[in-house]
């Protein structure tokens, strides 16, 4: 048996962590190579995302509001990230066309950040004074009293497409009912699972799961962020076959721990 107090330079049960990281590592730079270069890298499609400019272009035609929901979690959830990623797209088309972007928000940091985000958006596509920061306002931490507040909007503005991007509870069958009944187009997409089934059933698409992170990416397509998306697809691939294979040689009676070098009884 090993000395416990004996310091050594390698721990050898972490060997294949650090393969794994190596590998990982070399894949998410092969890839970002490729798209520096300019290679095509394929993105499945996804029916929601691609749906946005149809969705902005309706709003357009009928002269009515777009409505945005960045969903109730803070900015440092995960989910909130991706939805003002994806709100900087969709601010891009809206600006082109020149239609009014309405966002209320139940927290103030995500309600800043999104002004920021909508204002650079806008200047980007040379149409900085449609800008209005009134437009991307401060309702309440109430749930429900946010809920009320959007749905409020749906129907005084009459809101032609609406956005439900980000992670939601309870308050999702309400905005979602509402504005299927308004008659507007929604686009909805969350990483929450108990909220999916009433965006599917009320909304006209629905972005599901890891969907919503890469939505800014399929929507930008800027090289670098579609490099990293399809290295970290390619390490997603590696490790389900990874897991595949172990788990017949465990079928067939054969330890994968010896394969990998890990200690222990099988």
């Amino acid at each position: 048996m090993s000395d416990p107090a004996a310091v050594g330079w390698f721990h050898p049960d972490r060997i294949p962590v650090a393969v794994a990281t190596v590998l990982f590592t070399a894949v998410l730079l092969f890839f970002l190579r490729q798209a520096r270069r300019g290679r095509p890298l394929f993105i499945r499609r996804i029916a929601g995302l691609e749906a946005v400019d149809e969705a902005v272009g309706r709003a357009t035609e009928m002269g009515r509001p777009i409505l945005y929901c960045a969903g109730l979690d803070p900015l440092e959830e995960v989910a909130t990230v991706a939805s003002i990623n994806i709100l900087g797209q969709v601010a891009r088309r809206a600006g082109q066309y020149e239609t009014r972007l309405i966002m209320p928000n139940r927290d103030p940091i995500v309600m800043t950040v999104a002004q920021e985000v909508i204002r650079d958006a806008y200047a980007a596509v040379g149409r900085a004074e449609r800008f209005d920061a009134n437009d991307i306002y401060y309702t309440t931490q109430s749930q429900f009293g946010y809920a009320a507040a959007v749905c409020g909007v749906m129907l005084r503005e009459r809101t032609a497409t609406h956005f439900f991007i980000g992670h939601f509870y309870a308050e999702a069958l309400v905005l979602a009912e509402t504005g299927n009944a308004t008659g507007a187009i929604q686009i909805a997409g969350t990483d929450a699972d108990s909220q999916l089934p009433f965006f599917i059933c009320a909304c006209d698409y629905t972005l599901i799961g890891e969907e919503l992170y890469a939505g800014s990416v399929y929507l930008s397509r800027e090289p670098l962020l579609l490099g990293a998306l399809k290295g970290q697809d390619a390490a997603k691939a590696a490790i389900l076959a990874i897991l595949l294979i172990g788990s017949l040689l465990s079928l067939f009676g054969v330890a994968p721990g010896r394969w990998l070098g890990a200690g222990g009884t099988p």
